[in-house]
């Protein structure tokens, strides 16, 4: 995997177009003079909280003693289920904040942008290949950023795709992490057999 596929799978997990609903209706009940405040610093939590797994994902990973084959077939299954989330989505809020109750990490930092999903991939980019780890903070960064753009803006991107264009746009990107999880399943499960064979 080179820095353009992992910053687009990356992308794909963060999902910010599929956030922006759940930010939005977060950021609601905050002063307006707040939320640009507010979202910059759960933004950057976020990414703290992602570049920490991914330097400590090979600790994390030897401590464990797990192999990167067992890691490659459950990041895939994990981000199938994501995938398929994106897909069919379930009813119910994620927020669970009071009106006007500013959020601090949870759950816009966490899970909303640094869920188990990219913090499981982050880990798993890690154990793959560990001589490419400024290749990995590259992509990672990269995908932050372009994530970050659209959640700063994400009053002009509700008003250019409205509900049902956001709704589309989820499902599509839902459609292609669907066939990179079943890649990286498939992956894992190739080195598995040849490892014991």
């Amino acid at each position: 995997m080179d820095i353009l596929s992992a910053a687009v799978m990356l992308f794909l997990i963060m999902d910010p177009l599929g956030n922006l609903p759940v930010f939005a209706s977060i950021l609601r009940h905050i002063e307006p003079k707040k939320r640009r405040r507010v979202l910059i610093r759960e933004l950057v939590f976020a990414l703290i909280i992602m570049l920490m797994f991914l330097y400590a994902g090979e600790a994390i990973l030897n401590f464990l003693n797990l192999r990167s084959e067992s890691v490659s077939i459950a990041g895939g299954i994990i981000l199938f289920l994501i995938a398929i989330r994106m897909i069919f989505p379930q009813p119910g809020g994620i927020a669970g904040l009071a009106a006007g109750e500013e959020p601090f990490i949870v759950p816009m930092a966490i899970p909303l942008m640094a869920g188990p999903s990219i913090l499981a991939a982050l880990i798993l980019l890690a154990h793959t290949d560990n001589s490419k780890m400024m290749e990995w903070t590259v992509a990672l960064l990269s995908a932050w950023a372009a994530s970050a753009v659209i959640l700063l803006f994400y009053e002009l991107f509700n008003k250019l795709l409205g509900d049902k264009g956001l709704t589309a746009v989820e499902r599509l990107m839902g459609m292609v992490l669907v066939m990179i999880s079943v890649q990286m399943f498939l992956d894992g499960v190739a080195r598995y057999l040849s490892a014991v064979n």
